[in-house]
């Protein structure tokens, strides 16, 4: 505690928040009633205070009107604010799992969460229920059984606050820590540190053009408790999981008694061929927890997932939920179930399929125009990321940093795998908007892979 008197611990505080720029020249500061109840001291002693500072010229009393911050400071306490460093706005060239934001309703979104604040009564306040808005679960489940086959009632359906919430729920209900879980290999790098964080014991499983090779699985860990899996369109090298397989890995769960985790990633954005079925579509034995996420489908900084959790597993998510807290905003959920039920959804994405096939086509011919002695893109059917190949003995990593050096936001293949692997480059391609864009970036990374080129050389 401070020995000093308690009006000069307050002019010391004053002072000090004027002379680092917390409060500049005109602001008000509170009644001598309002900051003496608050600090819960006498008045007196707040109006020594006060008068000290008025008597030095960094305070004016304007009667009625208060008391401010002079206009005019002594010199002494004039310091410059520090200036922040420059927080870089929008997404960055390539970067990966970023949506267009620049094609996103605006003003729509805008007009839904004013028409719920508008209609924001006691119950809106509240908590709620830990499994998510009663009215999202509902748009949730109408949505999934119309569009990906899956049937299940609202009470499967647990709202979180995005993705990692999601899989941090289901190692709580299913007390993972400890436990084996197949993981894809090559396969999404942040749920790898997060399921690792959780304290599973992860198993790497290849994949290959037909998806999770179950039989590895069955070789390395025949029972584990878990397995993650992106079947319709593989997290990272956007492959599909194979009807053989599926219909293996449905059946290795189902003998074993494990889970599976289908994280539907990018399902949505399928530019060519017939949209593929869900796993939890075909799931007759009810092992697969299906999860998805809103965040790639309309913005990130929504933080907004779901989870479709086997009957038998309603109660224990429930619990875990309750534990954990992991809500997103009641006004976020329901202004998201608004734009579920209203239609505003299924036209989105809608539109940006037609708009993520167009900037795809944009930056593939130019990487084919720019890079195609050092670089392969590899065919997809869908997904909103690019993987392009290395076809010169360079490392992606090596690449990957100088390319983010020079202003590019890509990852290397390598660093999505457990094992070693083949190597390559990731990169989205969703806030690629223009032709002279994309050939600006190709030129770029052209000019990077060389000078990675010549550096290996000169280095051997």
């Amino acid at each position: 505690m401070s020995s000093l008197p308690k009006y000069q611990e307050i002019y010391r505080r004053f002072r000090q928040a004027i002379d680092q720029g917390q409060l500049r020249p005109g602001e008000r500061v509170p009644s001598v009633r309002a900051l003496a109840q608050e600090l819960k001291v006498a008045r007196g002693t707040v109006e020594t205070a006060y008068q000290l500072l008025v008597s030095e010229g960094f305070f004016e009393a304007r009667g009625q009107a208060g008391t401010v911050i002079a206009t005019t400071l002594p010199q002494i306490a004039v310091k410059p604010a520090p200036v922040p460093a420059p927080v870089p706005s929008g997404p960055l060239p390539l970067q990966m799992g970023v949506p267009a934001l620049d094609a996103f309703p605006r003003k729509l979104w805008a007009r839904l969460v004013t028409q719920q604040v508008r209609r924001t009564d006691a119950d809106s306040l509240a908590m709620g229920d830990v499994r998510g808005v009663q009215a999202l679960r509902v748009a949730i489940a109408g949505y999934l059984a119309l569009y990906r086959g899956v049937e299940c009632s609202p009470d499967q359906v647990f709202v979180c606050a995005g993705y990692a919430a999601g899989l941090t729920l289901v190692c709580d209900a299913l007390d993972m820590p400890g436990q084996r879980c197949w993981f894809e290999d090559p396969g999404y790098v942040h749920a790898r540190q997060l399921l690792s964080h959780q304290g599973l014991q992860l198993v790497p499983v290849p994949v290959d053009r037909d998806g999770l090779d179950v039989g590895q699985g069955i070789l390395r860990s025949p029972q584990a408790r878990l397995a993650l899996v992106t079947p319709a369109h593989q997290s990272p090298l956007g492959v599909a999981l194979s009807p053989a397989r599926r219909k293996a890995l449905l059946g290795w769960a189902a003998a074993q008694g494990s889970w599976v985790v289908e994280d539907d990633y990018d399902s949505e954005f399928r530019y060519h061929g017939k949209p593929l079925a869900a796993l939890k579509s075909q799931d007759h034995d009810d092992r697969v927890i299906y999860a998805g996420s809103f965040s790639k489908m309309l913005f990130p900084g929504l933080r907004l997932g779901y989870l479709v959790v086997p009957n038998a597993l309603v109660a224990a998510f429930e619990r875990s939920a309750q534990l954990l807290q992991q809500r997103c905003a009641q006004l976020l959920q329901l202004t998201a179930a608004d734009f579920l039920e209203q239609g505003y959804f299924t036209r989105h994405l809608k539109k940006m399929r037609q708009l993520y096939a167009q900037r795809r086509g944009l930056l593939v011919q130019a990487l084919q125009a720019h890079c195609a002695d050092v670089l392969r893109v590899d065919e997809q059917a869908g997904g909103i990321n690019l993987l392009a190949r290395l076809v010169v003995a360079v490392p992606d990593e090596a690449v990957a940093q100088a390319a983010n050096e020079a202003g590019l936001a890509l990852q290397a293949l390598s660093r999505w795998a457990i094992e070693p692997g083949p190597q390559g480059l990731l990169m989205g391609f969703t806030n690629v908007a223009t032709a002279q864009q994309a050939q600006a970036i190709a030129q770029v990374l052209r000019g990077v892979i060389a000078g990675q080129t010549v550096a290996g050389a000169q280095g051997r």
